[in-house]
């Protein structure tokens, strides 16, 4: 199943589908895999807004955290310098990493608990004003 995103952002490829299933066995986990493209620099270069991000996106897809987000600036080349962050949750962990220079964002989200891609989809997106976005939600047995 694809799922189209809400927000009125002019996204080229967004392909997350619902996570497939071996006939026998129910999943460990589920896992977003989602890229974001063109994304406000200043919100990707904001350490203040990562870490809002965080929280509120472990809120709205009702994850419990582990503690605060870890978050820092780094990289000597140009091409990947730019803020990583990782958020231990109850039930696995977020993970991000925002280059600068091309203004794109990778974030993972893996949960044994399952949660809404889309929702978390379109949160992404919105929070960093992205122009384009291209994703993945998978079950992990």
């Amino acid at each position: 199943m694809n799922i189209e995103s809400t927000i009125p952002v002019a996204l080229t490829s967004i392909g997350i589908s619902e996570p497939e299933q071996m006939p026998a066995e129910t999943p460990w986990g589920w896992h977003l895999v989602l890229n974001l493209y063109q994304c406000e620099p200043d919100l990707i270069g904001s350490y203040e807004i990562i870490e809002q991000f965080v929280i509120d996106l472990c809120e709205l897809i009702e994850m419990r955290r582990f503690g605060d987000p870890i978050i820092v600036n780094f990289g000597d080349d140009p091409n990947v310098a730019g803020y990583s962050m990782f958020q231990l949750i109850e039930t696995s962990n977020l993970a991000g990493h925002f280059a600068n220079k091309s203004g794109a964002a990778y974030l993972d989200i893996f949960s044994c608990k399952k949660f809404d891609p889309q929702i978390a989809t379109d949160f992404c997106i919105k929070t960093f004003k992205a122009k384009k976005a291209a994703g993945r939600f998978i079950a992990r047995a």
